[in-house]
């Protein structure tokens, strides 16, 4: 399984069938791979003289766990790599030392500003400059009809000198108000930023790049983030949670931008806010902090008895700690209490997001990065929420009826995808990224034999597939038929250049094909 987790790096025999356009990419690609390499490696080195030096986290459960994933993606040559940030910025803007900082505000005139709201607040729809002018505390007065927009620090001084941004400064539509207001915190995305019994997270555009694209929001996934919230809200969310109560998408309904005077979208002046359903004591992680090694933390909880420690204590995991943790409590093997926390994660988690491919149409593009996994106060877990408004894909062959449910859906946000590719997506994501890379956590880290939990899998597939429970979606049985599997390969993709929020979504990015775990 560990194996067959790394192809995510490696080539086999296909690949993508649109190839990079320029014949120099590689050539290009190769010195800014071996720079974002050397630029990831050094922050990482830094985040954990850091969180030695200050290891204790705070009392929100929920922030703690956003900046916990100190080494990233796992099969990713650059996971930590920020081009353009300084060293006196990086602590400031980065979730893994623990930073924040107050934003920028502008304010932008009724003439170029573009926005759209879902937000409600008992049954009355709630505008977005209503929710930012709440969101920024004592701010600066406003000329009449004017906006406030947040952004980024770094943000703010790089657009600036960008001529459209520059343009709208100089004739008084676009008004600087500075830096102020209290202090938000970065989260494992890095520009997403959270504060404490906020209602409201701030989706802002960052123009770095991290990990495969430069982060700056589309306008197309403004618009998905509404389009998705209102079209749970035709009825397809009671529906959902009628099957699947303990699972829900967090909610992106409502956002500001800027256009031109002549009305064209101006790249990052731009903010997706983000429903905020999570409270400081709620125990939920993403996925990837839960299982990625710590090698910061300086204890553990002891093993329980007849279980020696395979691995230094020191590099333990979250996941690790929870089912140590629950083995010492129950006096069970630990092997076995891993096996039934990986069941109830399949029920609680990848069932509601293939009921979703089934039943809408809609795939979820839920690695595990945008997996959050609710917690009990022993540690099973007990219920799971998606994020991402760019993490969706409408099947083309379920458009008349999405169309149906809401009428225009995909005109603006640009989601319906054909089926293959969707299919491609579905299994790189939920099944290679988030399923494989779980049991390859459990099997590395000596908590379970991964040989059982892809055999676990492979019967809750089976069931999904073909039992008297069965669900309509068609990924089950392509992940016990298929010989082979197509996986997305990060290296290449940055090797060539590629930027995955450019582009058709059938080539922002470089896919391979590798052996199939499951298949027998």
């Amino acid at each position: 399984m560990s194996a067959a987790a790394s192809g995510d790096d490696r080539v086999h025999d296909s690949f993508p069938t649109t190839a990079p356009s320029s014949g120099t990419a590689g050539l290009s690609g190769s010195s800014e791979l071996v720079a974002g390499v050397a630029d990831s490696l050094r922050r990482v080195a830094g985040f954990i003289a850091a969180r030695r030096e200050r290891p204790a986290d705070g009392p929100d459960l929920f922030l703690s766990a956003e900046q916990a994933l100190v080494l990233g993606h796992p099969l990713h040559p650059t996971p930590k790599s920020r081009e353009g940030l300084s060293e006196l910025q990086a602590p400031l803007y980065s979730p893994e030392s623990r930073g924040s900082f107050p934003l920028h505000w502008m304010a932008v005139a009724p003439s170029v500003l573009a926005t759209d709201s879902s937000w409600t607040e008992r049954g009355r729809p709630v505008a977005a400059p209503r929710l930012t002018a709440r969101l920024a505390g004592p701010a600066p007065a406003l000329p009449d009809g004017y906006a406030l927009l947040p952004l980024h620090p770094w943000q703010a001084h790089e657009i600036r000198h960008r001529p459209e941004t520059a343009a709208l400064l100089d004739g008084g539509l676009l008004r600087d108000l500075g830096t102020s207001g209290p202090h938000w915190h970065p989260t494992s995305s890095v520009r997403t930023v959270y504060r404490t019994h906020a209602p409201a997270m701030l989706k802002l555009s960052l123009g770095l790049r991290i990990t495969n694209s430069r982060r700056e929001n589309l306008r197309k996934e403004l618009h998905r983030g509404v389009e998705v919230h209102r079209l749970l809200r035709s009825g397809l969310a009671q529906q959902w949670r009628a099957v699947y109560p303990d699972f829900d998408i967090v909610r992106d309904p409502a956002w500001l931008a800027v256009d031109t005077p002549d009305g064209a979208p101006v790249p990052g002046l731009d903010v997706v806010i983000r429903h905020n359903p999570f409270g400081p004591s709620d125990d939920v992680s993403c996925v990837a902090g839960l299982v990625s090694p710590r090698p910061y933390s300086s204890t553990a909880p002891e093993d329980p008895p007849g279980h020696p420690a395979e691995h230094d204590p020191a590099l333990r995991s979250r996941l690790a700690e929870v089912v140590t943790r629950l083995a010492r409590r129950t006096g069970r093997p630990r092997g076995a209490v891993a096996a039934e926390w990986f069941l109830r994660y399949l029920a609680h988690v990848v069932r509601p997001v293939l009921w979703l491919d089934g039943e809408a149409g809609i795939a979820l593009e839920a690695h595990q990065q945008n997996t959050l996994l609710l917690l009990d106060a022993d540690g099973w877990p007990t219920g799971g929420r998606y994020r991402d408004n760019q993490g969706y894909y409408f099947r083309e062959s379920r458009r008349a009826e999405l169309d149906t449910r809401l009428p225009g859906i995909g005109e603006r946000s640009d989601t319906f995808v054909g089926d293959e590719v969707t299919d491609e997506r579905l299994v790189y994501y939920l099944a290679v990224n988030n399923v494989f890379g779980l049991i390859g956590a459990f099997g590395s880290q000596g908590l379970a034999d991964e040989r059982l939990l892809l055999a676990a899998f492979r019967r809750f597939l089976g069931h999904a597939a073909s039992g008297p429970a069965r669900l309509r979606t068609s990924l089950p049985a392509r992940l016990l038929d298929s010989p082979v599997l197509r996986c997305k390969a990060n290296l290449l993709t940055r090797l060539h250049g590629l930027d995955e929020l450019v582009g058709p979504v059938d080539s922002q990015s470089v896919y391979v094909t590798i052996a199939n775990p499951l298949h027998c």
